[in-house]
C-alpha cells in the first residue's frame, strides 16, 4: 500500500469512496454523517487530501486540516472491500507522521458519541476524549493526541 496526495483529477474517486465508506454511519447515526454533506471542491482547495492505494485502486481516503495550533484529521476513510486490512491504521500513523513533519505537538479529530465502534478505535491509537459538543440532531466527540 501506498500513499499519495491528491490531484483535482481524483475528486470523483474521494467522493464516491467517502459515502461508500460513511453510508453505514447513516443508519448508526440517524442522520447523514459530517463527511457526506461537504463541497469537495473546497476540500480540496483548503485540506491536505491523500489517498491510500493498493494494486492500482483506492483503499482509503485521508483529508488532514492544518490549523495554527494542530493538525486536525478532518476524515478516515476505508473503502468497504479494504476493511480490516489495516489501511485505516497506516493512515493514522502517516497523519500523525504529518504532524510532526509541520511542527504540530498534538492532533485531533472528531466522531459521532453514536459511532462507539469509533471512539474505541481511536481511543486504542492513543486518542483521548477532550470533549464533547451537542450539535443539535448528534452529538460530536472530540479526541486529542498529544505528540
Amino acid at each position: 500500500m501506498s500513499l499519495r496526495r491528491a490531484t483535482v483529477d481524483d475528486l470523483a474517486a474521494v467522493v464516491a469512496l467517502q459515502h461508500a465508506a460513511y453510508a453505514k454511519n447513516r443508519a448508526i447515526l440517524g442522520v447523514e454523517p459530517v463527511p457526506l454533506l461537504a463541497d469537495y471542491g473546497q476540500i480540496f482547495r483548503g485540506y491536505e487530501v491523500w489517498l491510500a492505494e493498493y494494486d492500482g485502486r483506492v483503499d482509503g481516503v485521508l483529508i488532514l486540516e492544518l490549523r495554527p495550533d494542530d493538525l486536525l484529521i478532518w476524515s478516515v476513510a476505508v473503502a468497504p472491500q479494504a476493511q480490516g486490512r489495516g489501511v485505516g491504521n497506516v493512515m493514522l500513523a502517516f497523519a500523525e507522521k504529518r504532524a510532526r513533519e509541520l511542527s504540530r505537538t498534538c492532533i485531533r479529530l472528531y466522531t459521532g458519541q453514536k459511532l462507539a465502534f469509533n471512539v474505541a478505535w481511536y481511543t486504542r491509537h492513543g486518542y483521548a476524549h477532550e470533549s464533547s459538543e451537542d450539535m443539535g440532531d448528534r452529538v460530536r466527540v472530540n479526541l486529542i493526541k498529544h505528540l
